[in-house]
């Protein structure tokens, strides 16, 4: 039996208790399966469950991550490069409290102890963080409040977040991966649209603003939380102490290379990813020469283009993945055609053009985000500590985020004299190959 596998085979723990639990579903079952058949699939209103989780932090979250912060710089003050230094301001801290509480949180939702479970209490207490959270930021006076509310947001959001990705793994079986995998990444594209066009909603109500999509998503992740048919962790076996803690946000490359390769494939794809849509405005001023209305427009209409997109593929990505048993080729293929489509920006002359290039990228990475959860699932390395495990691979995506602003913009200053995109895009390309290459050499999945 490999370290991936879904637990078929494991003998009884007698740590696992149902006795005590909300939602007793049956007798003991070992620890892998955490309450559920190994081979039985999970019905249609329990799938429609993980959506709304999806969403419910989603639409929370990346509202404000995406426009409203920015948006409420723009209120306090009439000078752009202050406007530009607050929003900066407000959001650097955030990264890093998305990759420290991600990966804690994970750790720490698979040592609870209770009886209600391991992975609820933190969903539901990460969720009301971070909407007390974004109350903060909503009536914040200045930058410095803004930045505290921020890194409280993320930092409850990633905990909830953990324990929800892990939920998954414990829930699903396997033949299921990538069909809810796919929901899942739809769930996150529509969540990001709904935020985002709540902005020219609310934006004369600061405290609407903030408090209508934190709420929405409050509501949608506690009705997660609560359908969740979870077992009782009555005895932990692994206390967490300073060891414990320093090795929460690592897992031996040599030992587990298949994980550290889905791992690197993940950082490569969201590192080349945000290369360009941090730096999509000044693509579309620069490269195309529209004025920066016609810009900013353009960049809406495109954005919504690539999630229509996304969304379509997604769906039929983790429907293929699970039919033909295959994920490692599709997760490298769109990998790769996402990265052939930052370099083919480079000869798109039109908007026109654009626009077909975002449809493109944005089939890719629905596939890539569909099939490529399915595929970690699969290569975790130890099925007791799946929120830990899952906590370490999404550094792959906050680490990332981080880092690309920075590289690509040095590519651009340095390289293209800010003005010329060749380096960021070839930059992106490469990123993208090293990624496909990397998820190539995964052996123990398909």
């Amino acid at each position: 039996m490999t370290s991936h596998d879904p637990g078929i085979g494991f003998a009884p723990d007698p740590t696992i208790d149902l006795q005590g639990s909300p939602n007793r579903i049956g007798p003991k079952l070992p620890i892998p399966h955490l309450g559920i058949e190994p081979d039985k699939v999970k019905p249609w209103w329990f799938v429609l469950g993980i959506v709304l989780g999806q969403m419910g932090i989603f639409v929370g979250l990346m509202g404000p991550a995406t426009v409203s912060i920015a948006y409420k710089a723009q209120t306090l003050t009439d000078d752009p490069a202050q406007q530009a230094t607050i929003t900066a301001f407000a959001i650097a801290p955030g990264a890093l409290a998305a990759v420290i509480f991600n990966a804690v949180g994970g750790r720490i939702s698979d040592r609870t102890t209770g009886r209600f479970g391991r992975r609820r209490p933190w969903i539901i207490a990460g969720i009301l963080g971070m909407t007390l959270s974004l109350l903060l930021i909503a009536v914040a006076p200045g930058a410095l409040l803004m930045a505290i509310g921020w890194f409280l947001a993320q930092a409850t959001a990633n905990m909830a977040f953990a324990a929800f990705t892990a939920s998954l793994s414990d829930q699903l079986p396997k033949r299921q991966y990538g069909k809810v995998s796919g929901f899942v990444n739809i769930a996150a594209n529509v969540a990001v649209m709904v935020a985002t066009w709540m902005v020219p909603v609310f934006k004369d109500n600061m405290v609407m603003l903030f408090m209508v999509p934190a709420l929405l998503g409050l509501v949608m992740v506690v009705i997660y939380a609560f359908m969740l048919p979870e077992p009782v962790l009555t005895q932990n076996r692994h206390p967490f102490n300073l060891v414990q803690l320093i090795t929460t946000f690592w897992r031996n490359p040599i030992r587990y290379p298949d994980f550290a390769l889905a791992w690197g494939g993940r950082f490569m794809i969201i590192l080349a990813s945000y290369m360009f849509t941090t730096f999509r405005l000044q693509y579309m001023t620069n490269h195309l020469g529209l004025e920066a209305g016609s810009a900013t427009t353009a960049v809406a209409t495109g954005v919504t283009i690539y999630t229509v997109a996304a969304m379509v593929a997604s769906l039929g990505g983790g429907w293929l993945s699970d039919k033909i048993g295959r994920r490692k080729s599709l997760v490298a293929v769109s990998i790769l055609v996402f990265g052939i489509g930052t370099y083919m920006l480079l000869h798109a002359d039109t908007v026109s053009a654009f626009y077909v290039v975002e449809a493109i990228m944005g089939l890719a990475y629905g596939v890539y985000g569909a099939v490529d959860l399915a595929l970690v699932l699969e290569v975790l390395p130890n099925r007791e500590e799946v929120g830990k495990d899952l906590g370490v691979f999404n550094i792959a995506n906050a680490l990332p985020q981080s880092l690309a602003p920075a590289f690509g913009g040095f590519l651009l200053a340095n390289l293209g004299n800010g003005t010329n995109f060749t380096a960021l895009l070839v930059g992106a390309l490469i990123a993208s190959v090293i990624g496909a290459v990397l998820t190539m050499f995964i052996r123990s999945v398909k």
